[in-house]
């Protein structure tokens, strides 16, 4: 798969039809008249919604790529939204609940993806259900996470994480 499909095939300027200058798979400029696009990585906002006995909810995606294997909610950021309200949306569509959001979990990021993973830590209110985008949700204990299962790099990172930062069962909280 290409870096960025959308400048791979460009051999004329957008904007005067000559030829650009293309920085692969950065830049879009045109010396002629003066156009230019700058192509970035995409915010992608996820959550791990956290229920009352410490069970994480993941969902079975019923959506390309990966489907069936297991992921946090989570999506595209829009124009004119926050990361943390695109979380709470992409919680809200792929699970039908809602959530409260508790920390930042982490920022995930690889050269050869065209994403940048923003993670946070939530609180459900409620219980999760299945929807279109979610052919199946499961609590899953810290043990019995399906870490073979998972749709992506990032799911895994920021399960490690998150299950890192957490303490034991029944452990006291930590003073403040």
């Amino acid at each position: 798969m290409s870096l960025n499909p959308a400048l791979e095939d460009i051999h004329h300027c957008p904007r005067c039809g000559r030829v650009p200058e293309i920085d692969f798979p950065r830049s879009i400029n045109c010396p002629h008249c003066g156009y230019g696009a700058y192509y970035n990585p995409k915010p992608v906002a996820c959550a791990i919604p956290t229920d009352r006995k410490g069970h994480l909810w993941l969902l079975r995606r019923g959506f390309a790529p990966n489907v069936g294997k297991w992921s946090m909610p989570g999506g595209f950021v829009d124009l004119g939204e926050s990361v943390e309200d695109a979380a709470r949306r992409e919680v809200m569509e792929e699970m039908a609940i809602e959530i409260e959001l508790t920390g930042l979990i982490g920022v995930y990021s690889r050269p050869q993806d065209r994403t940048v993973v923003v993670v946070y830590a939530a609180a459900t209110r409620g219980t999760p259900s299945r929807t279109e985008e979610a052919l199946e949700v499961c609590a899953f204990a810290p043990n019995d996470i399906p870490w073979l299962q998972l749709a992506f790099w990032s799911d895994e990172r920021a399960l490690r994480d998150h299950l890192s930062r957490r303490p034991p069962a029944g452990a006291a909280p930590a003073p403040s």
